[in-house]
């Protein structure tokens, strides 16, 4: 039984595939274009739900009990030097990282564009042209663009966070390591704090500012109710992607 032209059409297309196939696709692709275009793909993109791994308390290491030879000094026992007093110095030490971070950018850009152009033809007065008309042998045209834009950002982060030690080097500098969670009724707050200090730049209170940690990574979010309404909702990121305005 043959089949009538435009089910022969619809069964076919010129890949040998199903048109009906081919018309589903073009109505389910556009639709995925925009959701992977609203969704977020990693971690780079979009508020982290939970606190990042990596930043727990670093233990010093256990050192292997002495054994017994009648001696009363014992180094492992938590012996402090002199001169080093009881500043952070070794693996596991805490110290306090002093948050004054406080950026300014702007950025201001203008363009202006102007071009303007004629075409004139004057005709004979005399002659087989002479019946041209001056006026409609004028031609010009002219086309001008104008643009500027300004942007100002400030961005402003105090408090205290407690780290630990990580590694000492060689060169006098450790990594430091360390978080603050907060867990309120509206939700979850996390301080997360990396980088490199100079053990020489820490004070006899065991603090250094934020300033001096090379390396710095400081994250500061949460989670929770509030955090959910200060975000953009799933349907207007939809309407600002294929917005082509």
């Amino acid at each position: 039984m043959m089949d009538s032209p435009f089910e022969a059409a619809f069964r076919a297309s010129a890949d040998g595939k199903p048109l009906g196939l081919r018309l589903l696709a073009c109505l389910l692709v556009p639709p995925a274009v925009v959701l992977a275009a609203i969704v977020p793909s990693g971690k780079a993109h979009g508020r982290p739900t939970r606190p990042a791994e990596g930043f727990a308390p670093v233990l010093p290491v256990a050192q292997a009990p002495r054994p017994a030879d009648g001696a009363i000094f014992n180094v492992s026992a938590g012996y402090t030097g002199l001169a080093e007093g009881r500043r952070a110095h070794a693996v596991g030490d805490p110290l306090t990282i002093i948050l004054t971070e406080q950026l300014n950018s702007s950025k201001s850009a203008a363009s202006k564009t102007q071009k303007n152009g004629a075409f004139n033809v004057v005709p004979p007065s005399a002659g087989p042209l002479s019946f041209l008309d001056p006026n409609a042998l004028k031609a010009s045209g002219g086309s001008s663009f104008n643009g500027q834009g300004n942007a100002t950002q400030t961005s402003t982060l105090g408090g205290e966070v407690s780290v630990t030690i990580a590694e000492v080097r060689p060169n006098g500098t450790a990594l430091v390591v360390g978080e603050k969670r907060l867990l309120l009724s509206q939700g979850q707050e996390w301080v997360q704090v990396s980088g490199i200090v100079r053990l020489g730049d820490i004070d006899a209170d065991n603090r250094v500012r934020s300033t001096q940690v090379a390396d710095a990574r400081v994250t500061y979010t949460g989670n929770g109710s509030v955090g959910r309404a200060s975000r953009e909702g799933w349907l207007s990121k939809f309407f600002s992607v294929i917005n082509p305005f």
